[in-house]
């Protein structure tokens, strides 16, 4: 990182702290609270074995500090105080040891160094019963459990709430794990292109992001032919079919806590009608990535994608049945049928997507459309993913005859494409006051320059 980038990301981080503190002020005092207690969270051991699973920093914890790979460590938060991280450092010689804290965000914290986890409890608030601790169960400390995270409900309502309100910092932090994913991106499309298996082409992803398994923000899915018809596939495959038709990979990238979620679609003979479907599909995705704007409803952007998708479909022969016949009728989510997207920062899927208000309640999902993952109305500061997409499901198609829909369908047409398995092609927009922020195509047009 430059000096210049250092100086802007911890001027972007004083400023993201101040917001973070305003939040838990107002949330303790909901709650009738003194202290907001965060563990980082604890390693997680399989059953009847000694091996543990990989390790998930607690969203609460990553969003005041940029640490993800500190198990046993704690934040406590008090209000008109210095917030205090304690830091496990341990003495240990079976495993790397975490260094010891450094960067543009450490001034902001008193900081405790303690060697093993128990003497964590000796510096949190005395009174366990005046803290909102947020965790999991297994962060449990102290005799009796004392400081098991109790996760008040008034806290957790309001601080998920305006967690959908990005601040400068954290989308700093989303454009650089953008930047990441799309240079793997790229290089999985070379990989692609030269014949590489699923699996191969996993490796290649890997390898350009810097980044294993582990330390992407979901597994990726690297979908060849007629995998790309099964939307969480992820089971690479070690050899390339024969012959290969299209490629859809859906992966991301992670930067300080932060996730890039981006999808890909792509024919092997760009030539073909599948491409051209593809640049259909991709043109229906810019136009519904414009709509991101403050004041409106995510739930009719998903509709709205429907008709799009719908029309797409029509114009390739699959439907005979117009885009507003398609959606009322059900015929458009056998092949969209999923969500149009979701929030994205510390979490991939970020939280409260349903929330009516601070205070708590839901959204409801438009009827006919469960998968759906947010339900607010777009804000200023809300980061969201825009992924349209068309499938050939088997499954899905059978159903859709069964239910006496058949006839708005061209199974000819349906047939030419199964092979390819389907498209999906997926953006991080971000909303302001003013036009959507593309963080996906404007990191793919820097990286052209």
């Amino acid at each position: 990182m430059s000096t210049t980038s250092a100086l802007s990301a911890a001027d972007l981080y004083a400023d993201h702290l101040a917001t973070l503190s305003d939040r838990t002020r107002t949330a303790l005092e909901r709650a009738g609270l003194d202290h907001l207690v965060i563990p980082s969270g604890t390693l997680h051991y399989q059953v009847f074995d000694d091996r543990d699973y990989p390790y998930a920093v607690n969203p609460q914890f990553k969003a005041w500090v940029p640490l993800t790979r500190n198990p046993g460590s704690w934040l406590v938060v008090t209000p008109g105080a210095k917030p205090k991280l304690i830091y496990l450092q341990p003495r240990d010689y079976w495993h790397v040891v975490p260094e010891a804290p450094s960067g543009y965000w450490v001034a902001h914290f008193d900081i405790v160094v303690i060697r093993k986890p128990e003497d964590a409890q000796q510096h949190l608030p005395k009174n366990a019963a005046r803290c909102a601790i947020l965790g999991e169960p297994q962060s449990a400390l102290g005799q009796y459990g004392a400081y098991r995270p109790n996760n008040p409900q008034a806290v957790i309502d309001h601080l998920d709430y305006h967690r959908a309100f990005k601040t400068p910092y954290e989308i700093a932090m989303l454009r650089e794990a953008t930047r990441i994913a799309v240079g793997a991106h790229q290089a999985a499309e070379r990989a692609f292109r030269a014949g590489a298996s699923e699996f191969g082409i996993h490796l290649a992803y890997c390898q350009a992001a810097g980044q294993d398994a582990n330390e992407l923000p979901y597994n990726n899915i690297v979908a060849l032919n007629t995998h790309a018809a099964v939307l969480h596939y992820t089971e690479l495959g070690r050899l390339a079919p024969d012959p290969v038709h299209s490629f859809l990979i859906d992966a991301g990238a992670s930067h300080a806590g932060y996730a890039a979620d981006i999808t890909r679609s792509y024919a092997h003979d760009t030539g073909s009608e599948f491409q051209a479907m593809i640049d259909a599909v991709d043109r229906a995705q810019r136009a519904t990535c414009a709509q991101v704007r403050s004041g409106f409803d995510y739930k009719q952007l998903h509709l709205d994608a429907h008709l799009a998708l719908s029309g797409v479909l029509r114009d390739f022969g699959v439907l005979r049945v117009s885009p507003e016949e398609a959606l009322e009728t059900g015929v458009s989510a056998a092949f969209f049928p999923h969500g149009i997207g979701h929030g994205i920062g510390l979490q991939v899927h970020d939280v409260a997507g349903f929330a009516a208000s601070e205070t708590g309640g839901t959204i409801a999902k438009p009827d006919g459309h469960p998968y759906l993952r947010l339900t607010r109305t777009l804000a200023p500061g809300m980061v969201v993913t825009i992924e349209p997409g068309v499938y050939f499901v088997d499954m899905l198609l059978e159903d859709l005859k069964a239910a006496g829909k058949g006839d708005a369908v061209d199974w000819d047409r349906v047939e030419a494409f199964r092979p390819y398995g389907g498209i999906r092609i997926e953006d991080n927009v971000v909303c302001t006051d003013d036009a959507p922020i593309n963080l996906t195509r404007d990191a793919w047009d820097a990286s052209a320059k």
